[in-house]
């Protein structure tokens, strides 16, 4: 079935490619977030006008692939009126969560650098991603997408041929594109992507360093070795790129981190500098009845596999050592923006250049028992996301407003002089770190799709408000969670089953099902199996006996007294 809405390019709701010529596809977003103008200066959304819903019925084969590319064929960019392109540098580091910022209060993360952008311009400190996984997030903040409307489910599989990524759109409009470090859609290629002009990147995961003599990097189409530690050597491929633009072409720069990705590997001068640190398992590690009561038993279960605390990724070391190597090697991330800065002012393009930084999904130690990322809750959907450019932005500016990877290309655009595509699920944030007040979205919609690989997390639905969080669990005979943010930030007290709150769940359950049907997302995608699986489950240690069933379901007495016919 097909929807169209006047004045915007339409999609398959149910990623099913028509047959027919028109109409092809779909997006509004009526409900959920109309397009608005933003400023008279930066005019990069559009009000929905009233629009007719038509229906078609698509028939297919059975064996017909399903489509997976919402986005039109052409790459047509809109300049915005008046608007003088700026050069960009976006900084991605890999399981930054969002807390681990000296500025924040951390006990022991070291980031000087970060903290120095947030003293110079913004902090987002509402930023989450749409899928808490690598590269599903990661093809959220080059297409602007919801997972499901890009199809990245997971991190085994490539993106499908004929994604349409932002950089296309800037390469189009003349200005220079690099991408260098880590990829990761899909794990057999390093080859060069659409979109970029200069490309240096490696298969896969890539290594902190290199495994042998043999191992090569993909350097713009050159097989070359990888000369020392990847966080050092990605920031001195990144500094070369900066010194080879022309001061008359907008450039944008895409320098994509390995680290913090565990195995967490700090450089030796960073190595064993935190061990001594003081270190507190966080509330919702305890085994208290608070912690289990109303809560889902796969949650509960999971604690004893790869994903728990008790057998973190299946090793015998502790939440405490692993979360202090990982803070080790935020140090070398923190050094490469520092570089990165300093190379701008050194060229005299420092306070004209907008530099975003931002982690690709959180990561929990120990929080709800668990260590990795992949579910809903706070630490591991919630990101760090620092911006600044002293032109722009006044320094200190603090933003509360929920943004999101997918507003990563409408904010890249818009400071670049283009209007955000229509197919885009993202809008600009670039005027909210400008201290403007504009239309923003009320809620944010969270995705994930159970895998193969990592069977312990189930798919889920959440819907995350300035207040209240909702998560629903497809598929399993277990409980939904409800969290009331401002009061529980920890989500410790599950409110789903108190009556106080059944109007807050109904609402908010209506709503996120609602924004998945105005947006497409009404169907489970689904991949064949690929890769290692890691389903292994912890005998000793407490991780005998499977969680009880949600107390909440059980019964005493029968409904009825007999069945009638």
């Amino acid at each position: 079935m097909i929807f169209a809405c006047e004045d915007h390019v339409t999609v398959p709701l149910c990623g099913i490619q028509s047959t027919e010529k028109s109409p092809k596809k779909l997006l509004c977003k009526a409900g959920a977030r109309s397009r608005k103008t933003l400023s008279p200066e930066c005019n990069t959304r559009r009000y929905c006008r009233m629009f007719k819903w038509i229906f078609f019925v698509v028939a297919v084969s059975a064996t017909a692939h399903a489509a997976v590319i919402p986005v039109p064929d052409a790459v047509v960019p809109t300049r915005i009126e008046g608007v003088q392109p700026r050069n960009v540098v976006f900084i991605l580091s890999d399981d930054h969560r969002f807390d681990a910022m000296s500025f924040m209060g951390h006990p022991f993360a070291k980031t000087p650098h970060m903290d120095a952008m947030v003293k110079q311009g913004a902090h987002l400190k509402n930023a989450f991603v749409t899928t808490s996984l690598c590269s599903p997030s990661r093809a959220s903040i080059l297409t602007g997408l919801y997972t499901f409307r890009h199809r990245v489910i997971d991190n085994q599989r490539p993106v499908p041929e004929g994604t349409l990524f932002f950089p296309q759109y800037l390469q189009k409009a003349g200005y220079k594109t690099g991408f260098i470090g880590k990829w990761h859609m899909g794990h057999a290629s390093d080859d060069r992507r659409p979109g970029f002009d200069y490309w240096f990147s490696f298969k896969g995961q890539g290594k902190y360093y290199a495994p042998n003599d043999s191992y090569t990097i993909n350097d713009n189409g050159k097989r070359v070795p990888q000369d020392g530690y990847i966080t050092t050597l990605l920031t001195r491929k990144a500094v070369e790129f900066l010194k080879e633009t022309d001061r008359n072409t907008p450039f944008f720069l895409y320098l994509s981190h390995k680290a913090v990705h565990g195995p967490f590997t700090p450089e030796p001068q960073y190595k064993g500098t935190l061990s001594d640190q003081p270190f507190t398992l966080p509330p919702s590690s305890v085994h208290l009845l608070k912690n289990q009561l109303n809560r889902p038993r796969w949650l509960l279960d999971q604690r004893n596999s790869w994903h728990g605390m008790d057998f973190p990724l299946h090793t015998e070391n502790s939440v405490e050592s692993f979360y202090k190597s990982y803070c080790e090697a935020l140090c070398s991330v923190d050094d490469s923006i520092g570089v990165v800065l300093q190379q701008l002012k050194a060229m005299g393009i420092h306070d004209e250049t907008l530099v975003i930084y931002m982690g690709d999904n959180g990561y929990m130690f120990g929080e709800h028992g668990l260590i990795d990322k992949r579910v809903a809750y706070e630490t591991s959907s919630r990101v760090p996301l620092l911006m600044q450019c002293p032109e722009l932005i006044e320094g200190g500016t603090v933003v509360d407003e929920v943004v999101a990877n997918i507003d990563i290309a409408p904010t890249v655009m818009q400071a670049m002089g283009l209007k955000t595509p229509t197919h885009m699920d993202g809008q600009s944030f670039l005027p909210l770190a400008r201290g403007q007040t504009i239309p923003w979205r009320d809620y944010f919609l969270y995705a994930y799709y159970w895998e193969q690989n990592y069977p312990q997390t189930p798919t889920h639905f959440s819907l995350r408000g300035d207040q209240y969080k909702y998560t629903t669990y497809y598929g399993l005979w277990d409980t939904d969670e409800l969290f009331d943010i401002k009061n529980d930030p920890e989500e410790q007290n599950n409110l789903i089953h108190d009556p106080t709150f059944q109007e807050t769940k109904q609402h908010m359950q209506n709503r996120l099902y609602t924004m998945m049907e105005e947006l497409g997302g009404m169907e489970i995608p689904l991949n064949r199996p690929k890769g290692q699986r890691k389903i292994e489950r912890l005998r000793s240690r407490g991780g005998e006996k499977a969680a009880d069933f949600p107390e909440a379901f059980l019964v005493d007495e029968a409904f009825r007294k007999e069945l009638q016919e």
